[in-house]
Formats: C-alpha cells, structure tokens, sequence
C-alpha cells in the first residue's frame, strides 16, 4: 500500500469523504458504487466493476436474473448441456 498523508474524520453517520485527487486518480465518479473489503486489519475500498460470476472476465456481459454472465460462459454452458448453439 501507499501512504498519502491524507487523514479524514468519519461523520456522526459513519460516512467518509473520498479526496478529489483520489477520485480523479481511480476515475471515480458521486454515482459509482464501490465494494467494502476487509482482512484481519484493513478495510479495502475499490471501484465496482461488474464480472462475469463464473470467469470473472468483464467482457460481452449480459445481465441475467440479476446477475452478470460473459456471452463466452452462456455458451460453454450451452455446450456442456449439449445444445448447438450458432451465432
């Protein structure tokens, strides 16, 4: 990790204030979400960005009941299942 010396206080709320220079930095943006990451000592913030949940590629992605899958998944499946798919 990098230390930025930059320090910020949480609100009554619990809520913290990412730094513009560190938005610019990660290009992001008041509308995007980020996933919350812990381990034994760090919280771990990081930009959401939506994957397939069985590759976890982020490429061609279809959302499907909710969830995100590759068009590259949806057909591997649709060749373990034995149909014959044509595009």
């Amino acid at each position: 990790m990098t230390y930025t010396g930059i320090v910020r206080k949480l609100d009554v709320l619990g809520r913290l204030t990412l730094p513009s220079e560190i938005r610019k930095q990660f290009n992001i943006s008041t509308s995007d979400s980020m996933e919350i990451f812990v381990d034994d000592t760090h919280i771990i913030l990081k930009k959401y960005q939506p994957a397939d949940i069985f590759s976890g590629s982020m490429d061609d992605l279809i959302d499907y009941r909710g969830q995100k899958v590759s068009k590259k998944s949806i057909l591997e499946m649709a060749q373990v299942a034995g149909l014959q798919v044509s595009l």
